[in-house]
């Protein structure tokens, strides 16, 4: 089954991460409301910029508390899902039940999942640290710094879906502890590199043209809107911003999941590790080296309620019902 298929019998998914995202808005624009109406209530100097600071802070803590809990929840279910799909060729029924079941199985609670998606996630940026340092041996030659920043650019870009790479196959090897599947999807990923970089490649563009011309379209309308309604222009720029990375995180990304993962899992099962990885991403990573050293320590997780920890998750499991 190709991304494209993939994708539209995943929608489902795709709207939820678009309703957590709505919501995240929705409650920042409200504390805006609330701040702004004190502003004007005091009438004071310097009153706006601390309260604007403030609805900073607060639009922060909101997004982090929804998509921390209910995102990365739903993203999992996802995740799993993708993966079924590209190796076996099928499409579970009910993708979205089929997603909570399998998380819940796979990782047995909500600290599991988490704890291994942020060594994964910490081991791939320590590396690409790494590997970025490289570059700093060349910075004598004039003009590089903005070859080196673009350089970097690209491999943020293109390196941000290996995380769920990873987590994608510790869903394919269930016969081990999700630790040291997750280390072994990263050396799989860095076997593979040359590959999937140039998936990688096409994928970093698809991202930033579209963010672009989605932004664009968003401000055409809603600046029209607030100029008719002699509104701050400004206004309506950050309200484009912030619906265009709505609908990038929920629809774009999730497109660019599907076509990264398929990718990676096509090429992971016929991966057959040929050097010593291993022991090299360790000396680069101390992230790696934990999630290898857990990989061979944690027993495998017992029978246990994965949406019942963090209060968000039951928001996660309610979005994820059939």
């Amino acid at each position: 089954m190709n991304a494209g298929k993939i994708f539209l019998k995943t929608l489902p998914f795709a709207w939820a991460k678009m309703l957590l995202n709505l919501a995240t808005i929705l409650a920042s624009a409200v504390v805006f409301a609330i701040l702004m109406g004190f502003t004007l209530l005091f009438r004071s100097e310097g009153v706006g910029a601390v309260f604007f600071l403030v609805w900073l802070g607060a639009s922060a803590l909101i997004r982090f508390l929804i998509m921390h809990y209910a995102g990365y929840l739903l993203k999992a279910g996802h995740i799993a899902v993708i993966a079924e799909a590209v190796v076996t060729g099928r499409m579970p029924g009910r993708p979205m039940q089929y997603g909570r079941q399998v998380v819940k199985q796979r990782f047995a609670t909500s600290n599991v999942y988490f704890a291994v998606d942020k060594l994964i996630a910490g081991a791939v940026r320590q590396i690409q640290s790494k590997i970025g340092k490289i570059g700093n041996m060349l910075r004598f030659i004039p003009g590089i710094n903005i070859i080196l920043g673009f350089a970097q650019l690209f491999v943020s870009l293109s390196l941000g879906y290996i995380d769920e790479c990873c987590l994608g196959y510790t869903f394919y090897k269930k016969n081990q502890s999700a630790y040291k599947s997750a280390a072994d999807g990263v050396v799989i990923y860095a076997q593979n590199w040359k590959a999937l970089m140039g998936n990688a490649a096409k994928t970093m563009v698809i991202v930033c043209l579209a963010f672009a011309g989605i932004t664009v379209a968003l401000f055409t309308v809603v600046g029209a809107v607030f100029r008719l309604l002699s509104w701050p222009g400004w206004i309506a720029f950050a309200l484009s911003l912030c619906t265009a990375a709505a609908i990038k995180s929920a629809f774009i990304d999730s497109l660019i999941l599907c076509r990264t993962m398929a990718a990676y899992m096509r090429a992971a099962p016929s991966t057959t590790i040929t050097y010593d990885l291993y022991g090299k991403l360790s000396g680069m990573s101390s992230k790696f080296k934990e999630l290898l050293n857990r990989g061979g320590q944690a027993q495998p997780p017992q029978p246990a309620c994965f949406f019942a920890l963090p209060p968000w998750s039951l928001f996660a499991s309610a979005i994820m019902q059939p």
